[in-house]
C-alpha cells in the first residue's frame, strides 16, 4: 500500500469547484483502485458551511441531536448526521477570522458528487472517503474516521471466512474506512494545508453498490454507552426516586385505611 498527500491544493472557499481543483493537482497520478481521503474541511468549505464565531454555541446547539456528556464548557453530543463527537463536529481552526465551521450536510452525498466529477475528469476508477478527526472513547488523542464515502467499501464484513486456523469468524468487520482515513491522516498531517491524500493499493475494497458511511455511528437501539457517567448516574436516579414514588403511592392506595403506619 502507498500513501500520499496531493500538493498544490490552494485555499478553499465557498464555491469552488473543489473536483476540479483536486483534478488538477492530481493531474494523470491517479490509477483505477486509487481510493482519494478528503477533509472534511475543505468540502465544507467549498459548499460555504460558515457561521460567525459568535454562534458558535448556538451552531452547537441546533447541529446536536442528543447530549451525550458535559464536563465544563465541552459538550459531547450526538450530531444530526449520527456522529458523536465534541461541540457537534464544528470547528473553529483553519477557517477565517471570526468564523467556524460545520459538517457537511451529507457528506456521503457530497463524496458521491466529488467521485462522479473526478471519474469523468480522469477517466479512472476511484473510491472517495471524506474523513474528519474525533476523539475516542477510553482512549487518549484523537484520529481521523470516515464520515463520508462513496464507491468504496467503510466496513470489511468478513463474517462467515475463516482465520487461519480454520476457524469461523463470527463478529469480524474492520472498520476499513475509518483505518483509511487514520492512515491518510498521516501524511496530510494538521497544519501542513494537504487536505487530500491519494491510498493506493486497497483496490479490492471499491465498490459501486457501497452504501456510504453513514452505516458506521452506532447509535439508537445499538448505542451501548448512550450516555456519560455523571448523565447516566444522574438519570439512574431520577429515574429511581420516581419509580420509587409510584411504587408508595401505588401502595398507599390499596393500603386499609383502618390501619396506621409507623
Amino acid at each position: 500500500m502507498q500513501i500520499w498527500a496531493l500538493e498544490g491544493i490552494p485555499e478553499i472557499v465557498a464555491g469552488d469547484d473543489l473536483a476540479a481543483i483536486i483534478g488538477a493537482a492530481a493531474g494523470n497520478t491517479l490509477e483505477d483502485g486509487d481510493i482519494l481521503a478528503v477533509t472534511s474541511k475543505v468540502v465544507s468549505k467549498a459548499e460555504g458551511r460558515f457561521v460567525v464565531a459568535e454562534d458558535r454555541d448556538a451552531a452547537i446547539t441546533s447541529e446536536t441531536v442528543r447530549v451525550v456528556a458535559t464536563r465544563g464548557q465541552t459538550r459531547i453530543v450526538e450530531n444530526r448526521l449520527g456522529i458523536v463527537a465534541a461541540a457537534a463536529g464544528v470547528d473553529a481552526s483553519n477557517t477565517p477570522a471570526g468564523t467556524v465551521l460545520l459538517l457537511p450536510i451529507d457528506p456521503d452525498a457530497s463524496a458521491s458528487a466529488l467521485r462522479d466529477a473526478l471519474q469523468s475528469h480522469l477517466k479512472v476508477r476511484i473510491g472517495i472517503i471524506i474523513t474528519d478527526t474525533l476523539g475516542r472513547p477510553w482512549r487518549e488523542g484523537q484520529t481521523d474516521v470516515a464520515i463520508g464515502a462513496s464507491g468504496v467499501r467503510v466496513l470489511d464484513d468478513l463474517r462467515g471466512t475463516a482465520d487461519a486456523n480454520g476457524v469461523a469468524l463470527a463478529v469480524t468487520t474492520p472498520a476499513v474506512g475509518d483505518e483509511i482515513a487514520a492512515a491518510a491522516d498521516l501524511v496530510k498531517g494538521k497544519a501542513a494545508s494537504l487536505p487530500v491524500a491519494v491510498v493506493r493499493g486497497l483496490s479490492h475494497l471499491l465498490d459501486e453498490n457501497a452504501p456510504g458511511a453513514r452505516i458506521m455511528p452506532r447509535t439508537g437501539p445499538m448505542d451501548m454507552f448512550r450516555l456519560g457517567t455523571d448523565e447516566a448516574l444522574h438519570l439512574g436516579f431520577t429515574e429511581g426516586f420516581d419509580a420509587g414514588l409510584e411504587a408508595g403511592f401505588n401502595a398507599g392506595a390499596h393500603r386499609d385505611p383502618g390501619v396506621q403506619s409507623d
